[in-house]
Order: C-alpha cells, then sequence, then structure tokens
C-alpha cells in the first residue's frame, strides 16, 4: 500500500485510539470458551428488559421496512409533558453519546478550548481532539470534579465545558449548591453540558435540579440517556435539553434518523413502567450494599458512587486482577485509561451476579 491513509486523517483524529467498551458475554465464550459468565462491567441495567419496551418494539417490527419519524414526534412531546419542558428544547439522539458530539460539533473549533474533569467520561476529550479543539483537563478533587479550578480554568477561547453529574467512571456527584455557584461564574457565551446519564439512581435531596434553570442560565445543556435506569442500552436512545436556538442549531447538523424507530418507540413506552424503574432504582441500592460490605470485608477502598457502579482501588495493578476475573467468567472494567490503574469498576447486577464477583475477591492473587 503506497498510501498514507493516516496522514490524509485530521489531525485530531491521528492520535486517537477506538474507545474500548466493556468486553462483550459473547466475545468471553469465544476466546475462552466459557458458558455461565456474569458481565459487570458496562454499568448496564441487570433486569433486562422493561415489558413494556419489549411489547412496543415487538409492534413495530410490522412497519421497520418505512424510516422512522425523524423528528420523534411522540417521544418528544411525552419527554416534554414528564420534565415541564418544551418539546422544542429537546434534541434526540442514538444515545446519550451522540447528543454530546453533536454539542461539540456544533459549537467548537480547532483553536477552541473545551475544559472536563480529570477521571471524567472518556468521551469528553475524544470528541474535543477529534475535532481539532484544545483538550483542558482540570484536576480532580477526591476523585470528582473541583468546580472552582474548573471555572478559574475559563480563557476566551473556551467554548464547551463538560460536567458528569454523576460522574462516570467515580461515581462522585456535585450538588445543587456549588453547581449554581459555578454557573453564575461561566460566561453566557460558554456552555455547559450537564451529562446526568445516572440521574434516576441518585437519592440525595441537594442533587441539582437543572431542568428548573434553564431559563435563568440559557447557556445550560442537560444530557440524559435511555440506556441505564431504563434498560435500553441496546437500542440506543439518548437526548438533552437545552434553549430552544440552541435545539435549533443542533438539528441543522443531526442525522435525520438519528434514532431509530425501535428506540423511539421503547422510548416512548418504558416512560410508563414506573413499576420497572422502581425495581431497578431498589436492584441498584440492594446491589451497592452487598459490593461496599464485601469492601469493608476484604479492606478494599472504594470512591462512594451514587451510580449503578462502585469503582474499586484493588491496592495494586488490577490489570492482572480483571484478566484473573476474566478467566472465571466475571467482567468487570479496568479503569487505567481514567487515570486509576489500580482501581477496578464494577457495574451493580443481580444479588446472585454480585456474589459472583465478591466471591472471586479472597481468591485474587497478590
Amino acid at each position: 500500500m503506497s498510501c498514507d491513509f493516516l496522514a490524509l486523517a485530521n489531525p485530531g483524529v491521528r492520535e486517537l485510539h477506538p474507545y474500548q467498551a466493556g468486553k462483550p458475554i459473547s466475545e468471553l465464550e469465544r476466546e475462552l470458551g466459557i458458558s455461565n459468565i456474569v458481565k459487570l462491567a458496562s454499568n448496564e441495567n441487570p433486569l433486562g428488559l422493561s415489558p413494556l419496551a419489549k411489547a412496543a418494539m415487538e409492534r413495530e417490527m410490522a412497519d421497520l421496512a418505512r424510516y422512522p419519524d425523524a423528528n420523534g414526534f411522540y417521544l418528544k412531546a411525552k419527554l416534554a409533558e414528564r420534565l415541564g419542558i418544551s418539546a422544542g428544547q429537546i434534541t434526540l439522539g442514538n444515545g446519550s453519546n451522540d447528543v454530546l458530539e453533536l454539542v461539540a460539533r456544533v459549537f467548537v473549533e480547532p483553536g477552541n478550548e473545551v475544559i472536563y474533569s480529570e477521571h471524567a467520561f472518556v468521551v469528553y476529550p475524544i470528541v474535543t481532539q477529534a475535532i481539532g479543539a484544545t483538550r483542558v483537563e482540570v484536576p480532580a478533587r477526591d476523585r470528582g470534579h473541583d468546580l472552582e479550578a474548573m471555572a478559574a480554568a475559563i480563557t476566551d477561547k473556551t467554548r464547551l465545558i463538560f460536567i458528569a453529574n454523576p460522574n462516570n467512571p467515580t461515581g462522585t456527584w456535585v450538588n445543587g449548591a456549588d453547581l449554581k455557584a459555578f454557573m453564575e461564574k461561566v460566561p453566557e457565551n460558554v456552555l455547559v453540558v450537564v451529562d446526568e446519564a445516572y440521574f434516576e439512581y441518585v437519592s440525595e435531596p441537594d442533587y441539582p435540579r437543572t431542568l428548573e434553570w434553564l431559563a435563568e442560565y440559557p447557556n445550560l445543556l442537560v444530557s440524559r440517556t435511555f440506556s441505564k435506569a431504563y434498560g435500553l442500552a441496546g437500542v440506543r436512545a439518548g437526548y438533552i435539553v437545552a434553549h430552544e436556538e440552541i435545539t435549533g442549531l443542533l438539528n441543522r447538523v443531526r442525522q435525520p434518523f438519528n434514532m431509530n424507530s425501535l428506540a423511539l418507540a421503547a422510548a416512548q413506552a418504558v416512560l410508563d413502567d414506573t413499576d420497572y424503574l422502581a425495581r431497578a432504582i431498589e436492584v441498584n441500592r440492594a446491589g451497592m450494599e452487598q459490593l461496599e460490605a464485601a469492601c469493608h470485608e476484604h479492606d478494599l477502598d472504594y470512591i462512594p458512587s451514587v451510580g449503578n457502579f462502585l469503582t474499586i482501588d484493588m491496592g495494586r495493578p488490577a490489570g492482572p486482577l480483571y484478566q484473573f476475573m476474566l478467566e472465571r467468567g466475571v467482567i468487570v472494567r479496568p479503569v487505567a485509561n481514567y487515570g486509576m490503574p489500580d482501581h477496578l469498576r464494577v457495574s451493580i447486577g443481580l444479588p446472585e451476579e454480585n456474589a459472583r464477583f465478591v466471591e472471586l475477591l479472597p481468591q485474587l492473587p497478590r
């Protein structure tokens, strides 16, 4: 091959590496020839698919030869009613990753700066570098966002700030008073995306009610997903709520069919499945207690989490421990790529799935 395709790529793309998702069960089955595998790697809902979502997708099957509703009218209408906002404030996406990237593509260009926290969701630096902007990673405080330092990092080149609340992979969160004080310091020409992918799991009373702030802060955007508590990770459904003028700009470049028909139907239906959501939250609460108790029993430090995962300090390089568990059919997530080489992130599963992980702790090699 004579052509240097790497040289043809955009400068920001050349040094990127593909996003590494949690290892799928099918891949582990192929590699090691084992069965009875437990996946606690990707922060998925262990309850499986909501019955209402499943029924809605089955009804939609007959029309899959047709294009989906490009505007997602009925899903937007239901979300607007539930959230107390206008449908014109909603941009739908193929998962929330889709809309996070969309914001960066619309508002950030080479030479601009994007601010995010150390240990924050890896998509933020990926999209920043891909579009040729400058990454500004602010050191974390207690593994979470240091909002004062992030505000101090704003320059006249800053166009976008990402805040994950709760944050993946640490499970840390910022309260309403601190986030509001931060917003007061942000210039109106700097957009702030608050990524609330795990907000349904949060029970703390001072968790910020960001959707109520949109009129006060027109530069605030709030992204959410159906992949976690609503159990639709496989069909990809997410959205972002913002000022209507921002939404209009996002829709200028949004792919017209970026949510497929099954995702639209499932997302609309699962919003009515309040029993499913309540069970998901309860299973997560009990599972978190189960994993925390195991950490105390085995003298393992962990980062207190309000998400559906627990990130545990194994006290030594976690890569070999991840591999040990993998070979015994338990998939967890090493997070060395987030600057935490001694930590494993463990998603909350069903009680028996969590038990499989706990049973391996005393067997881990030293």
